[in-house]
């Protein structure tokens, strides 16, 4: 049979694209002893976010020496990486590098154990809990294979290494900073977090809402103290934080669509000194979650007005009302725009096999990357799931309903080789496929 033009055309495309896939796959599988010790430093180097000044220094050296045009400071301790390769799009890949103080118990040849003073002057043990020595070296094997292969796409390329995740002030201050004005604006926005629920060669996806607006509130319960045996005459605070517990449990429960979803969990209760003293404050402290901005501005409204309404109730005078304080630590919600997001879950199904690109459920978790993607702008993002446990250990705990090890626990680690190369092999196939030629 004789080809006609437009299908040999077709053909050779298509060999074509095999071919450079697998040159591409190669390239990594080469490079993997040389990331797989990078992780591996990584891993036993963590330090406390406002604190990551080695780690910053380390990632700014390693993306120098692949050809990186790097600056450093950005946030005091963010690094920004870029490279650009001709015109085309612009496609942003972040990883964030900042540990947690945990002690860890992994039982690792290379775990870590670090120790760091911290902001409230306590040594603690500092431990990679949630995986940002994973996301690090993810980042710079892309990187790597970035550069190797310049010939198969055109466009900038921009890294960003982010400060402060945990305690979500990075990404923040980097805009502030000017990351979408010093340097080139993202026409694309991708990240990977490593997900202690799914096995190692599996990726994770969500599109819309991905994760939670995440607020941090202080209620300050005001009473008017005196003895025990006399609460007549006093105005107890503790039973005004009892009641007000209560209440905003119901704001959840009857006041939110059950289509909506939405958490109101009261973390913290301190109040009183001793058994027969009714005290004159009583202190709160909540985390409050919702995926949409109008459910969020709902519950923190509402969460002042049931307070206040409590202590009204009880008799308290206006200049006595409770204080309720939301704090800055803000993380809005993600949302993985979803044309988008099929988008890269094609290119990833290309890339690692379209049965090993799963759906998954969205989670009340936090994560600061959703500011990328919220500026004036609205750069098209996506946050993905990179699975990381061990795949016989997964399919052990499924099959005997054990749990596995979650996120910030001291035991949580990472079968290391296939989450690299599932997490390079999916980042280089998604950077090359948004600027191929």
């Amino acid at each position: 049979m004789q080809l006609r033009p437009f299908m040999l055309s077709a053909l050779l495309s298509y060999v074509s694209l095999s071919v450079s896939a697998n040159e591409v796959s190669q390239s990594i599988e080469n490079e993997l002893p040389k990331i797989e010790k990078i992780y591996h430093h990584l891993h036993q180097s963590p330090e406390l976010s406002k604190l990551e000044f080695n780690t910053a220094k380390f990632l700014a050296k390693e993306l120098r020496s692949y050809g990186y045009e790097v600056t450093e400071g950005l946030a005091k301790t963010g690094v920004v990486a870029v490279l650009k390769n001709g015109d085309g799009p612009t496609v942003m890949l972040r990883a964030d590098t900042d540990a947690l103080p945990v002690l860890e118990q992994t039982g690792l040849s290379y775990a870590s154990t670090a120790k760091t003073v911290n902001e409230a002057g306590k040594t603690v043990a500092v431990m990679h809990a949630c995986g940002h020595d994973m996301h690090m070296s993810v980042l710079l094997g892309t990187a790597k294979q970035m550069i190797k292969h310049k010939t198969k796409w055109q466009g900038t390329l921009v890294l960003v290494a982010q400060p402060g995740e945990e305690v979500g002030y990075g990404a923040k201050l980097m805009l502030a900073e000017g990351l979408f004005e010093r340097f080139p604006l993202p026409d694309y926005n991708i990240a990977m977090h490593v997900s202690a629920d799914l096995p190692a060669g599996k990726v994770g996806y969500v599109k819309g809402y991905a994760m939670a607006n995440v607020d941090s509130v202080d209620v300050l319960v005001k009473g008017i103290g005196g003895h025990g045996a006399y609460p007549h005459k006093t105005k107890d605070p503790v039973v005004m934080a009892a009641e007000i517990i209560l209440k905003l449990q119901t704001i959840v429960s009857r006041e939110i669509s059950p289509l909506e979803s939405a958490v109101i969990t009261v973390g913290s209760i301190h109040g009183g000194t001793k058994h027969n003293i009714i005290s004159n404050e009583v202190k709160l402290q909540l985390t409050v979650r919702s995926y949409s901005d109008e459910s969020r501005d709902f519950l923190l409204n509402r969460i002042e007005e049931v307070s206040h309404g409590v202590a009204k109730t009880a008799g308290m005078p206006d200049d006595l009302l409770p204080q309720v304080v939301v704090k800055e630590e803000y993380t809005p919600s993600v949302y993985n725009q979803p044309d988008f997001t099929a988008q890269v879950i094609a290119n990833l199904g290309q890339a690692i096999g379209a049965n090993n690109v799963v759906e998954v459920a969205p989670v009340m978790a936090g994560e600061d990357f959703s500011r990328f993607g919220r500026t004036k702008e609205k750069i098209p993002s996506t946050l993905l799931w990179l699975g990381a446990v061990n795949a016989k250990t997964y399919q052990q705990a499924k099959a005997n309903q054990q749990r596995l090890p979650s996120l910030h626990s001291a035991k949580f680690a990472p079968d290391a080789k296939p989450t690299l190369l599932t997490g390079i092999t999916g980042m280089t196939a998604n950077a090359m496929a948004l600027m191929k030629k």
